[in-house]
């Protein structure tokens, strides 16, 4: 089970899972392919726990991408968008589809990049561990409404 997974992980390095971790790791499970931001998983928080604070949640945001629980990206609209971690740790991450005219966040699973990570390592001596890209666009859907309109 995920959850058990973070515990461990909390664990390893030295921290509980306190009832605000647990809060803030339910909420980023139950919206996994939410790409949610620091104040989109305050609100979600609140509901479970009336008393928490932002900044409480901006540090166990902070904590859990520092042990690699969950991932932090910048879209180019000012936030971060936050994600927990899914996949095993020999697989490469998910690269993300942002419409620049909608806003949505799709995921593009397939991992195209193996023969720029070899030329990197022949070239450079550097081993690539993972890699995470960002493609700016118009999405389906706008596209769709976009032939619609004209």
């Amino acid at each position: 089970m995920l959850k058990d997974w973070v515990s461990a992980e909390l664990e390893k390095n030295s921290y509980r899972l306190t009832p605000q971790r647990e809060a803030v790791v339910d909420v980023l499970i139950a919206n996994a392919d939410g790409h949610l931001s620091a104040e989109e998983v305050f609100m979600h928080t609140k509901k479970l726990h009336a008393e928490i604070g932002l900044a409480t949640i901006y540090r166990n945001l902070e904590l859990l991408e520092s042990l690699g629980i969950i991932h932090r990206f910048e879209y180019g609209d000012g936030q971060s968008r936050y994600e927990i971690r899914l996949g095993d740790e020999e697989e490469h991450y998910h690269h993300h589809l942002i419409c620049r005219k909608c806003g949505s966040i799709g995921e593009f699973k397939s991992d195209l990049l193996e023969t720029i990570e070899k030329r990197i390592a022949e070239e450079t001596g550097f081993e690539v561990t993972d890699h995470c890209l960002r493609f700016f666009g118009v999405c389906a859907s706008c596209l769709k409404q976009q032939d619609l309109d004209n």
